[in-house]
């Protein structure tokens, strides 16, 4: 008698909710401060559809997300809109709207200022300045003050307000033209810097020694201020074509900072040791208009050029240490770009999602989805397994990354003769 077992494959595919190592993104730039993510991506990415999207109002204000909610601004109808949504399905869970201007000044307009979450405050910064800060709950708005009137200014920046509040310890500072730093749960005013051009970026807290140290690149150029008193300890000149200095500075080691602005100004890198500032190299290879390049094992991924002016710009890799460019590509045209592990997330301007290693030999996606239309300058947030997106006109799109797995067990085919 003969028996016989056929061989049988089975094949699994799930789609299974990454990732391992969930965090937050309560801020501007992320939970560290440098755009990137404290999680990783699956190996095979599928990026197919949208978990929830939600219409947020015009603006290129980010997203920050904090205890299962989700924070960002839009501008609809004359009034600005704080939106507090619910991180699994976008649903809404408090807003707050007020009078303010669009100011849509060779763009769509609206705020472009991300919301800090710190401690249960929500701390924002309207289009036309007006600072808020609030229960991060239920929405109560506990305090507001007027940036433009307590820094003297006779007019708005031309394209408004949009440095995000940057918390250190008890204190929450913004850019004014001055900086200030107030008490976070009163709103009592502790110190403001001497003054300087307003500009629209953040600032960013640096390690210099034993010491953490106040940055900020302003109209002017890059100033270093101590956190105690507001004391200037360090200046640069860094001047851009159109007053537009719009970026970050980017801690790249401990005491360097890096700065890279538009209209072909270029990148520098800066060390501030001893209580003095110090150049270590300048040149052109990367001049980021408005998202700031982010810093993977010794190399600057970024977008080089000025959004619809002159050259085309470029997806480029520079090495921090020396500015020496590496690669770079045209086809994204401006876009933005944060990090997670050894990958890049990249958005490009025309709402394709692209996501692949981060390699000083060339950059390769091995994910793309056209994830949302329209313009999109703000930079993509990675956070709790979800990747978000938005658009200049107020979609906002949420994605829940999931990895493609397949699983094959194979029977051996046995023969038996009995």
């Amino acid at each position: 008698m003969r028996t016989f077992t056929p061989a049988i494959a089975i094949l699994f595919l799930s789609l299974i909710t990454i990732p391992a190592h969930a965090a937050d993104w309560p801020s501007w730039l992320g939970p560290n401060h440098n755009g990137k993510s404290a999680e990783t991506l699956p190996d095979k990415i599928d990026l197919s559809s949208a978990s929830w999207t939600s219409e947020i109002g015009i603006g290129f204000s980010s997203v920050t997300i904090a205890d299962g909610r989700v924070y960002t601004m839009g501008h609809a109808n004359g009034k600005e809109i704080v939106w507090c949504l619910a991180e699994e399905d976008g649903k809404m869970v408090w807003n707050h709207s007020y009078d303010a201007e669009l100011m849509p000044n060779l763009h769509e307009g609206g705020p472009g200022v991300t919301p800090t979450v710190f401690d249960g405050m929500v701390y924002t910064i309207s289009k036309d300045g007006q600072f808020h800060a609030y229960k991060a709950d239920d929405g109560k708005c506990l305090w507001t003050k007027k940036l433009p009137t307590l820094a003297a200014m006779y007019r708005l920046p031309e394209w408004g307000f949009s440095g995000s509040p940057v918390i250190d310890g008890e204190k929450v500072i913004v850019e004014s033209g001055c900086t200030f730093a107030f008490e976070r749960k009163s709103g009592e005013l502790i110190w403001q810097s001497e003054k300087f051009k307003p500009a629209y970026g953040s600032g960013h807290i640096f390690q210099s020694g034993d010491a953490k140290i106040y940055s900020v690149l302003k109209t002017d150029g890059l100033v270093i201020l101590d956190l105690e008193k507001g004391k200037t300890l360090g200046f640069a000149k860094w001047t851009t074509s159109f007053q537009t200095n719009a970026t970050t500075p980017l801690s790249i080691q401990e005491r360097q900072l890096f700065v890279s602005t538009g209209y072909d100004r270029g990148c520098a890198l800066f060390e501030f040791s001893d209580g003095k500032l110090s150049k270590l190299y300048e040149n052109t290879n990367m001049s980021n208009h408005m998202g700031n390049s982010v810093l993977l094992d010794g190399f600057l991924y970024g977008f080089d050029g000025t959004a619809h002016r002159g050259r085309p710009v470029e997806f480029a890799c520079i090495e921090a240490a020396t500015g020496e460019k590496k690669w770079n590509f045209q086809g994204l045209k401006y876009g933005s770009i944060t990090a997670a592990g050894d990958d890049l997330i990249a958005l490009t301007e025309l709402g394709e999602l692209q996501i692949g290693k981060a390699s000083p030999e060339g950059f390769e996606p091995r994910a793309k989805s056209q994830v949302i239309n329209g313009r999109c300058w703000t930079p993509p947030v990675y956070a709790n397994g979800r990747i978000y997106v938005r658009n200049a006109t107020g979609r906002l799109v949420m994605i829940k990354v999931k990895s493609v797995s397949y699983t094959h067990l194979r029977a051996h085919e046995t023969e038996a003769d009995l």
